[in-house]
């Protein structure tokens, strides 16, 4: 997987170099709170992602993404004993779009989580999320969610990103 997720860089990267005059080539980081069928496994989410997204408007780009997730385990003591849950990790590979409005903007990244780690099979990706420009800074909130089967693994997450 380590190969896989450098092999996705390296070609973000390449990409950037050839057309960075046409696109935005964007890195950020993201922390977050577990919710939904996941929040009684998982205590916090840490995150990263590259992206790079072209112009088809003024106001609209569409590209791709590629980024890491990391679900940190919960543990704790019942009337059965003490129990731990390990974590786990996704490689989110997704198409990205974003409608950008003055200094706000909203998006969605759509696509296929792997899972990194023994006995996680990924899923499909979504995450809506919403920000504000700062120039080569954007803040934003978001929503992630990877489902699979009937089991979603989701988080609410506060994030930055930096434009190059």
């Amino acid at each position: 997987m380590k190969k896989l997720f450098l092999s996705a860089v390296v070609t973000l990267f390449t990409m950037s170099a050839v057309y960075s005059q046409q696109g935005n080539f964007s890195i950020g980081i993201n922390g977050g709170i577990p919710v939904g069928d996941i929040e009684e496994f998982a205590t916090f989410n840490l995150g990263g992602e590259v992206a790079y997204r072209f112009g088809i408007s003024e106001q609209f780009e569409a590209g791709a993404l590629v980024g890491y997730s990391h679900f940190f385990g919960d543990s704790g003591e019942d009337e059965f004993g003490s129990w731990e849950v390990e974590d786990f990790q996704f490689l989110p590979l997704a198409a990205s779009a974003r409608f950008n409005m003055e200094s706000f903007f909203a998006g969605a990244d759509v696509g296929y989580a792997v899972g990194v780690n023994e006995d996680n099979e990924g899923g499909f990706y979504y995450k809506p999320h919403v920000g504000m420009n700062f120039g080569k800074i954007g803040v934003l909130a978001s929503y992630s969610g990877i489902s699979r089967d009937s089991f979603t693994v989701s988080s609410v997450n506060l994030g930055i990103e930096y434009k190059l």
